[in-house]
């Protein structure tokens, strides 16, 4: 359960409500989550960000690749039209949790300084400060977009050329992760990061 203090509460966007899906009550949602299963598993709460309207699943299916859910109190069309447009949140997961668990929140990764790890594949000096990670990129595997502290310069303009690097977010290429100290370790073959 969340806490009743919305300013202690670090919170997670679950899913955005769209239109109603037939006449009992179901709706589809468009899912920010990489756990569809878990939230919407029967009896899971979700809240919307104020969190005085808790919505508890009663059931959820896909259907061509979209969640259709049905939430309990949201028994027919009208009342399924009339939370079109609602986000719905969750309480994110302790962080020492998650690091125990070698898992992420893409947030939390976001500020860290990139630095080339202790003993590197192809001889980088260890603790070289590549970069900043600015984004992460979404898909089959996460992408760690790091703007680099020193771009390479453009042999031909002699302008500095690529300003960042796509590094996947594996455990052979980022060794270590101190969330405390907001830095990241990479191991990098050479030729991923330009300039290096």
């Amino acid at each position: 359960m969340h806490s009743d203090d919305p300013q202690q509460r670090e919170l997670l966007r679950v899913c955005h409500i769209g239109r109603a899906q037939g006449l009992k009550g179901e709706v589809t949602v468009r899912t920010f989550t990489d756990e569809p299963e878990e939230r919407f598993a029967p009896g899971a709460q979700l809240f919307t960000r104020d969190g005085r309207t808790v919505f508890t699943v009663q059931r959820a299916r896909t259907m061509n690749n979209r969640w259709i859910v049905k939430f309990e109190g949201i028994d027919d069309r009208t009342a399924a039209e009339s939370i079109n447009g609602t986000d719905l949140y969750c309480e994110a997961e302790d962080l020492e949790t998650m690091m125990e668990d070698d898992l992420w929140y893409a947030k939390d990764l976001i500020g860290l300084e990139a630095r080339i790890t202790q003993d590197s594949m192809v001889g980088y000096p260890a603790g070289l400060v590549v970069g900043k990670v600015v984004d992460v990129l979404d898909g089959p595997q996460w992408l760690l977009k790091i703007r680099l502290a020193n771009p390479p310069i453009d042999e031909q303009t002699g302008e500095p050329g690529e300003r960042t690097a796509l590094v996947p977010f594996v455990e052979q290429l980022v060794p270590e992760i101190d969330p405390e100290e907001r830095y990241l370790t990479l191991d990098p073959p050479q030729g991923l990061i330009p300039g290096l």
